[in-house]
């Protein structure tokens, strides 16, 4: 699966949106003025309502993602500084691709979800309108899988690292999803589809298998052996170590020769070794 989004990759990276989270933040932007002015207007002619996509107004398909669910500005512009600061850092480690498809796949199955919905339920569809909550906070979940270590601060004071944040997380929206109705289940079910389907998309099945586990195994013998003080991990590409930076993740390439190692920032953007 991962050769096969390497393909994609090459054949379609060119067309990548670069800083798509900038757009996104934009649209997000102007949604909330929106709302702030009359939020009605959101409803009655940018939400996701597929009756009315049917009848000619398409735009729909886009402006539906300017939802904004809180009307509180400081909270608006918290959650925008994060979600950008987020998105960003996700599309400097994968690269643009990745991150558009990552994004482009949510709203599409969100869409779709819409779209059955409709199917199901008629005209009484109009009454369970998709938004992208669930799948904004799906780019926590996928930044807390890339970078699990990293230390956010509850409410600005209190520590706590970005895995623990996401399983916290995750229990909520489970919790969420069986306690809550129709429209609840399409975007919290569809949210997480698209997060699994993606990580299990662009996984390196590689490290698991046999070959590599052997790699593993001589790499620990051969870390043994370091001399006292010397640093266990550097990048081939910046050369950094775990001194450098002790929130620095490194990872093999199982398709460069000479088991070279990469740090997070250059892992998906590195030029194999033949």
């Amino acid at each position: 699966m991962m050769a096969f989004f390497e393909k994609l990759e090459r054949k379609f990276g060119r067309y990548a949106i670069r800083n798509l989270m900038m757009y996104l933040t934009a649209l997000y932007a102007v949604g909330f003025v929106i709302s702030l002015v009359n939020i009605q207007i959101y409803y009655e002619y940018m939400s996701l309502d597929v009756a009315k996509i049917l009848s000619g107004q398409v735009w729909r398909l886009i402006t539906w993602i300017m939802y904004v669910p809180e009307q509180n500005v400081l909270f608006a512009a918290i959650m925008l500084v994060l979600y950008y600061s987020l998105g960003t850092n996700l599309e400097r480690v994968w690269g643009s691709f990745r991150f558009n498809v990552y994004m482009f796949m949510g709203y599409i199955f969100l869409i779709i979800g819409a779209f059955i919905l409709y199917a199901v339920y008629g005209e009484a569809a109009s009454v369970f309108l998709l938004t992208p909550d669930s799948l904004n906070m799906s780019i926590f979940l996928a930044f807390a899988l890339t970078y699990p270590d990293m230390t956010f601060y509850l409410y600005f004071v209190l520590p706590i690292k970005a895995k623990y944040l996401a399983f916290v997380y995750l229990l909520i929206e489970v919790y969420s999803f069986i306690i809550g109705g129709v429209i609840t289940k399409v975007s919290i079910g569809l949210s997480l589809l698209n997060f699994v389907i993606f990580y299990l998309m662009t996984r390196n099945w590689n490290r698991i298998s046999p070959k590599n586990v052997v790699r593993q195994v001589k790499f620990k013998k051969a870390v043994k052996m370091r001399p006292a003080g010397e640093p266990i991990h550097r990048c081939a590409v910046c050369g950094r170590t775990e001194k450098d930076d002790d929130t620095l993740e490194f990872r093999y390439c199982s398709k460069c020769k000479g088991n070279l190692e990469y740090c997070s920032d250059h892992l998906y953007t590195h030029t194999h070794v033949e």
